[in-house]
C-alpha cells in the first residue's frame, strides 16, 4: 500500500500534521466506514466519511460519521441549495480522483464546496479516508476542517 497519496501530499503541504492508519480493506463490506472502524478497534463516531454529492446539480463532500446517514435536506439547506442526492459512483471517482471507498476530502482533483459534521469537534482526533482503500488519517478536527475548507453543520439524519 502507498503511503503517499494526493490526501497525504495536500496536507503535508498545507502544514497540517496526521496519522497512517492503514487497515484491511473489505471490498464486500456493505459500509467501509464501519467495517474500517472494526478492523482499528476505533469508535464508529470518531471514524468519519466522505460521500460526494449533488446540491442543486452543483458538486459538494460532505464529511460525517460512519455510523450516521447523512441528512440531504439539512445539507442542501446549509449549502443553500433546495436539493441534494448522492453523486453516482462514477462521476465521483472522475471529480475526485479517488476510488469510491477511498475519497478524501483532502487533494480532490477539483476543489468543491465541503460540509463537514460539527460532531467531529467532540473528539480530540478524528480518522478521514487517506486518498485510497485501507488507509485512514488521523488529525484534529479542526485541521481537517481547515485542510478541507469545510464549514461545520448538522447534516446528520
Amino acid at each position: 500500500m502507498a503511503k503517499t497519496t494526493p490526501a497525504t501530499l495536500a496536507l503535508t503541504k498545507a502544514g497540517v500534521a496526521f496519522d497512517l492508519f492503514p487497515y484491511d480493506y473489505d471490498p464486500d463490506a456493505p459500509r467501509v466506514g464501519l467495517q474500517a472502524a472494526q478492523a482499528l478497534g476505533i469508535a464508529p463516531e470518531q471514524v468519519f466519511k466522505s460521500l460526494m454529492v449533488l446540491v442543486d446539480e452543483r458538486p459538494a463532500c460532505v464529511v460525517l460519521p460512519s455510523d450516521c446517514e447523512v441528512s440531504m435536506k439539512k445539507l442542501a439547506a446549509c449549502l443553500g441549495g433546495k436539493s441534494a442526492h448522492m453523486m453516482k459512483p462514477a462521476d465521483a471517482e472522475r471529480l475526485t480522483g479517488y476510488k469510491v471507498g477511498g475519497v478524501s476530502p483532502f487533494g480532490q482533483r477539483k476543489a468543491v464546496p465541503t460540509v463537514m459534521d460539527e460532531t467531529a469537534q467532540l473528539f480530540d482526533a478524528i480518522l478521514i479516508n487517506g486518498g485510497q482503500r485501507g488507509l485512514l488519517l488521523g488529525l484534529s478536527p479542526d485541521d481537517a476542517r481547515g485542510a478541507a475548507g469545510a464549514i461545520w453543520a448538522d447534516i446528520t439524519a
